[in-house]
């Protein structure tokens, strides 16, 4: 590292080659922000995925360090508890990070902000600032689920009160946090983006053939086959209109549910199950699908894999969870409760109904470049430069008192 560019600490358990919107949303992330700064990345080798990654990569002012850690998969399994779930990505995390910094004098002089992703991340920033004596911005990709639980709210509170600033995706968990105690002037609300280049609406009959799903109303769901982001909900809908012939279910993803999806999609012509499908090839896929379906049962922070459908010109089937809400508006989608009956009423009206269906995918691709562009990085970058402007003011107000003194 070089010190004509400030220095961001990415700390966080996932990230790519590792699946899922935060992962997406990290190296979009890291990206945009290689323009401006230096950018460290402290993370786990992939925790929930096959995938494998080299344990250090450099490219473009982006430094990436990943942790070898035990358990791949285990997280599937332990999420349901917060608090393993919590000891567990964090306990590793914080051991590496600081032995790290410790023995890494040159980058930790170059280093001005911590940004930790996720609670566990923020836990690990909350010590590590006061080692490295850096401030540290908190991002909450997910509602966290307060309500009734004062202990973890009170947990939360301590972890989160120091930092700078705290980014949350929606004002629905904005609003979970201050009742936390959280004070509303740090908790500040930012979008996800999408690379409006790379997902960008392909000829619809191309992509069909090129993905073998021609002739046929394609029902989508791209995301982690856990039982919270409704996957069981899909497969029971899909069986009620398996005597509609053209609407077919198909089914992207890895997870501790893939056996039980591989197992339905051999049993229903009408469910068809791809496995992983790289972020490269997945717009083909997104324009291949007539709607796109995201029926999470759980409080979903935001959605991304809305976002980048939007984006490839392509309508939404969303729960009425989170902030999913907030990023679906009722132009380009149909919200609905999480259950089986929403799930087939909401495919059969769309594929009925040609004037609706045409009205929500005419705007799709609009609402994309209207919402999700680049720019919504900006708010991420202005927390980032107050800080360092604040920490710059503090050391020339502290070098100027100490030369009157001197004097």
């Amino acid at each position: 590292m070089v010190a004509h560019k400030p220095g961001i600490l990415i700390l966080t358990p996932v990230f790519a080659p590792n699946i899922g919107g935060v992962e997406t949303h990290l190296s979009d992330l890291c990206r945009v922000l290689s323009n401006k700064f230096h950018v460290l990345v402290l993370t786990y080798q992939p925790i929930t995925t096959k995938a494998k990654a080299p344990r250090y990569e450099i490219k473009n002012n982006i430094e990436i360090f990943r942790f070898p850690w035990f358990g791949k998969g285990l997280l599937h399994i332990i999420e349901r508890s917060p608090l393993f779930e919590f000891i567990y990505l964090s306990f590793g995390l914080l051991i590496y990070s600081t032995f790290f910094m410790i023995f890494s004098a040159s980058r930790r002089k170059y280093v001005n902000i911590i940004h930790a992703h996720g609670l566990a991340a923020a836990f690990v920033a909350y010590f590590l600032s006061f080692f490295l004596k850096k401030d540290y911005v908190v991002s909450i990709h997910w509602i966290i689920g307060l309500k009734n639980k004062p202990f973890i709210a009170k947990g939360v509170n301590i972890i989160l009160r120091s930092a700078k600033a705290i980014l949350t995706l929606s004002n629905a968990s904005k609003e979970e946090l201050i009742s936390a105690g959280l004070p509303s002037h740090k908790v500040k609300v930012f979008r996800y983006w999408v690379d409006l280049i790379r997902f960008k609406p392909f000829d619809k009959l191309i992509c069909k053939k090129y993905t073998f799903l021609y002739n046929k109303f394609v029902v989508l769901f791209v995301g982690r086959l856990i039982e919270v982001k409704g996957i069981k909900l899909i497969i029971e809908a899909a069986k009620r209109l398996s005597h509609m012939a053209d609407i077919v279910f198909v089914i992207i993803g890895e997870g501790p549910l893939q056996d039980y999806v591989a197992y339905e999609s051999l049993k229903w012509t009408n469910i068809k199950y791809l496995g992983s499908i790289s972020n490269e090839r997945l717009p083909l896929y997104y324009s291949a699908a007539d709607v796109v379906i995201v029926p999470s049962i759980y409080e979903e922070g935001y959605g991304r894999v809305i976002l980048e459908a939007l984006a490839c010109g392509t309508p939404v089937i969303a729960s009425r969870k989170g902030g999913i809400p907030e990023a679906l508006h009722f132009s380009v989608g149909v919200l609905i409760e999480p259950k089986v009956d929403d799930i087939v009423k909401a495919v059969k009206e769309l594929y009925e109904d040609n004037i609706k269906y045409s009205s929500l995918r005419n705007e799709c691709r609009l609402y994309a470049e209207r919402m999700f562009s680049e720019k919504n990085a900006d708010t991420i970058i202005k927390e980032y430069e107050n800080i360092i402007k604040n920490v710059r003011k503090k050391k020339y107000k502290h070098s100027y008192n100490s030369k009157r003194n001197f004097r």
